[in-house]
Order: structure tokens, then sequence, then C-alpha cells
């Protein structure tokens, strides 16, 4: 998973300027998702759902700092890991804090090996994307420290603070955690679960020498944005080399998204881009929401397939669950459905399930909510808005609301929304857990 990638800043999108070759390559190789959204369009929620096949809301992970990962909470992680799979994470976790005498007020400590990773490479949240423990020269907000040091997090693995490989490219030293793991579960002759959540391109965002001599025609925050992209893309090339000369890239599955769209400063500036989707992250409007994504196995999944199939991050466990023919626990409720059937058969029929694909809750209280239905969506887009209604069919754009034109339909969505607002806030206040 990338953080704040745009639906617009990858090439296999329709961006002909930024510099993607493995990610298209892969978009060729399996699915390409164009109705993919992110569980919420923030960081935090969107990795709870991910983990979890349920909606952040349900897990009372409203946004980023303001809490964690409930320890009752079941994730791919320990599920995979009672069927004898090695589990390991690697990258921004962003779901608690790494790191026990560090809580701050808002937050509480949870790590991921408290929810079910045996190998952890972790920081709690943002760094840098170039020399992740450095103050980029031209960053003076947030994170940034009078001696050049970087104050936002640190990595931290199995437990410890790591001091040795942290220079350069930061989706590189990522990928130098990842594949040992993996290599020594071929070696170890087992199946192995890695969750690889690379910190590009959340600002800071920069990029390396040779990232940036690749756009010599851009501005200086586009060379910096794009490059970081393109660094992560080589990684990811990497990754899919390493499985193909282990002879294991037939047998291992591949997702990809973003967890929200591009950010909001850096879409304004024109840098970032949600391609042709209005709106940004921390907007329920589609660019906040709908963000790119694939899904790659070969000998398994047709290849250069496009999918318009409604699908969202809350998929991702009992996709995975169904693949793997384990039954997910029933008295649970799961916001997610499995796309096996839709990966492995190329069944697009239009969703049956409605979407409650997007929520928020500001630092002031207010709440932002998506529900997608078929065509149709009703969203509180922005703070300050009322409700909306879309065809995202005949206008992905967004730009005419329905609401006054379509009081019926807006009134039964509205209900269908509230029935899963009150059954998300039966399951955060205890219902599904047994303490």
């Amino acid at each position: 998973m990338a953080d704040d990638l745009g639906y617009g800043d990858v090439g296999f999108n329709g961006n002909d300027k930024v510099i993607t070759p493995y990610l298209d390559k892969m978009s060729k190789d399996g699915i390409k998702f164009t109705s993919f959204y992110a569980a919420a369009p923030l960081c935090s929620p969107t990795r709870a759902s991910v983990l979890t096949g349920r909606s952040p809301f349900r897990q009372g992970v409203f946004a980023a700092h303001t809490g964690g990962m409930r320890p009752a909470e079941t994730t791919i992680a320990e599920v995979l890991k009672k069927v004898d799979y090695s589990t390991g994470f690697f990258g921004k976790w962003h779901l608690g804090w790494v790191e026990p005498d560090k809580v701050e007020s808002r937050g509480m400590y949870s790590p991921p090996w408290h929810h079910g990773y045996d190998e952890t490479f972790a920081t709690k949240s943002a760094v840098p994307t170039w020399d992740p423990t450095k103050t980029p020269e031209r960053w003076n907000s947030w994170g940034s420290m009078d001696d050049g040091s970087w104050g936002g997090s640190i990595y931290v693995q199995n437990g410890k603070p790591v001091t040795e490989n942290l220079d350069g490219d930061d989706s590189r030293i990522i990928m130098d955690r990842a594949i040992p793991f993996i290599e020594k579960s071929i070696l170890d002759e087992k199946p192995f679960f890695a969750t690889i959540w690379f910190h590009t391109p959340h600002e800071p965002v920069v990029a390396g020498p040779e990232y940036l001599a690749k756009y010599p025609d851009l501005p200086i925050g586009q060379k910096h944005y794009y490059g970081a992209i393109t660094a992560m893309d080589e990684q990811i090339g990497r990754l899919n080399d390493f499985l193909k000369k282990h002879k294991v890239d037939d047998n291992t599955i591949i997702f990809f998204c973003s967890d929200n769209g591009p950010a909001d400063p850096l879409t304004k500036k024109g840098i970032a881009s949600a391609g042709p989707f209005r709106g940004h992250k921390h907007q329920m409007w589609e660019g906040g929401l709908r963000v790119p994504s694939l899904v790659v196995w070969p000998e398994h999944i047709k290849a250069d397939q496009v999918s318009n199939y409604q699908s969202s991050t809350v998929d991702y466990l009992p996709t995975i669950l169904d693949i793997l023919n384990i039954s997910p626990n029933k008295k649970i409720p799961l916001d997610g459905v499995s796309l096996k059937s839709v990966v492995l058969n190329s069944n697009f029929e239009e969703r049956t399930v409605p979407i409650a694909s997007g929520y928020q809750r500001l630092y002031n209280g207010t709440e932002l909510y998506a529900y997608i239905s078929g065509d149709y969506k009703i969203c509180i887009p922005n703070k300050g808005k009322e409700i909306m209604l879309f065809n995202l069919k005949k206008d992905p754009g967004e730009t005419h609301d329905l609401a006054a034109k379509k009081p019926e339909l807006l009134r039964t969505m509205m209900a269908g929304l509230e029935e899963v607002k009150e059954s998300w806030r039966l399951s955060r206040e205890g219902k599904d857990y047994k303490w």
C-alpha cells in the first residue's frame, strides 16, 4: 500500500509523466480496478479496514493519532498465523504507538506485534521519503527538529529502535527488511503473509538525486513527488523479480492500493492528482476515496483485465480467507465481501452489497460519510456541506447534485446508511467483543 497516492499519480491510470513501469506491467499482468475505494479518506482508518475487513467506524479508529487498533479486533495476520503462516509487517503502521514510553495523550500503545505479526519493521507514522531520520532541508513544518533530525517517528524492529541502514530512499529501506523475511519463509518452506506499507508519497516527500534526474523538465515540487513514486515503483519491481527468481511468483498473490486520495496541499498546487475525480484526502468526494488498485497472481488471474467492479479495502480480509478456504468468524460482522469470484473468475457483475465506503470524524466532532449503492452515491463530502446525491456512472466528477431531484432515492439510501451506522455503533461499543 502506498500512502497518499492519488488515482492519477500512476502510469496505469493514464499519467504519462510519472515513471511507474513495474506497476504498469503488473496492471497488465492481472486486474486493474477502476472503482476501488479506501474505507476512509485518510490513513489510520483505512489501515484498520485493510487488516480486519471492518469499517474503521466499527472499530473506533476515527482519524490519525486518536487511539489505535483494539486488541480484540481480529487481523488477517492473526488468522493466517493460526494456519502456520509466517507473518511480517514492514513500513508505516499508524494504528497505534510502537514505543510504549512515547505514547501521547490521544494515542495508545498498539504495535504490529500485538496483532499477529512475527517480524516487524515499523514506524508509528510519517517519515521523509528520503533519509527518513533527517529533516529535509526545505521542510520547516511538523516533525522538523533544530538539530536536523526527524522528530515525527522512528523505525522500530521487533520492539527495538533501528540505527543501521536508514539512509537514502525509504522504500528501499523498507524492502531491505521485507525481502529477507520472505526469503527466510521460503527457505523454511513456510507460507508467508507480508504487509508492506510504504510512506511514499506522503509529505515530507523527497526524492534522491538519481530520481530527480529522471524528471528534468518538471518543477522542483513535482520532481520530488514523481521521483519518490518512481523509487517506490522500483522497489515493487525488485519484489517481483525476487519472487520470480525464487520461483514462488506463481504461488504469491499481490494486492496493491493507496490508503486514500492525494494530499490536499499537493493537489491544490497541481503536484498530486486524483485523475478525473473531484477532491482529495480528507474529503468524501471520489478524489479522496477512489484510489489506484490492482491484483496480480500469475497462472491464476487472467492477464490484462480492467474491472469497474466496486470494491474496497474492507474486502481484502474476506477475499484472502476465501481463497485459502478459511471460514471467517460469523459472530463478528464484516463490512467487506470476498472478491474471489472477481479475481479468479472475472465475475464483474454489479455489486449488490452497498459500500459504506467513507467515514471520517473530524477533530471538532463533525462526521463525514459516503455510501454507495450501484450507480448512486450519497455523501457529506466536506465540513459545512449538506448531504448530496450523485450518479457516479453518468457523473463520475460529481458535478450534479441530484438530492433535490430524487428525494425518494435519497431517503432510501440515507435509511441504508443509518442502518449501517447503527451496526457500526453497536460494534465499537463492545457488542462484538468477548473480554
